[in-house]
């Protein structure tokens, strides 16, 4: 990584000064120059864009472990370890399906307000009728509900509540 960098800036760098700061010898950057390719490296960018192409018609849902089954029925013999480097190299990463959450539970024995505004939002005069609905919010730690209820003369936000719960204050 190191020499690949200096290779990259020496238009812009002088090498010794890149080496220097960088804590490589000079010598060392220039044997680098004229190495060849090794053996690893070429098997690396040849299961690289094969790892590629598993992973793009999987539709980017495959991770290491299946990418490595898939090359194993052709005939490759890999490391998970190693088809998952090859995978961080690329910048490739599994899209996850998100898990459904059911919300609504309709089938309960809470008691169920009844509708005394009959779909009339229109209201005349303040704190006469209010609304409030229920909705849930994912997080890094998980669902949070929030509950909100309205003004329908000012359509202001009067109070809210957030619960990891969707029964509020029940624990």
């Amino acid at each position: 990584m190191k020499y690949a960098f200096i290779k990259k800036q020496r238009g812009l760098f002088s090498v010794e000064r890149m080496c220097r700061i960088l804590e490589v010898s000079r010598s060392a950057f220039y044997d680098w120059l004229t190495r060849p390719e090794s053996n690893r490296s070429r098997e690396d960018k040849r299961l690289g864009s094969k790892v590629a192409e598993i992973h793009q018609k999987s539709r980017q849902t495959y991770g290491a472990r299946r990418i490595r089954e898939e090359l194993a029925d052709q005939g490759e013999s890999l490391s998970r370890p190693r088809v998952r480097r090859l995978m961080r190299r690329q910048g490739l990463t599994v899209k996850t399906k998100r898990k459904f959450k059911a919300t609504t539970n309709s089938n309960h024995g809470l008691p169920v307000a009844p509708n005394r505004l009959n779909r009339e939002f229109q209201v005349t005069v303040p704190d006469k009728a209010y609304v409030g609905d229920i909705t849930y919010v994912r997080t890094d730690e998980g669902w949070l509900y929030l509950a909100v209820l309205i003004d329908l003369y000012s359509r202001a936000v009067v109070g809210w509540a957030m619960s990891e719960r969707m029964i509020f204050g029940v624990r």
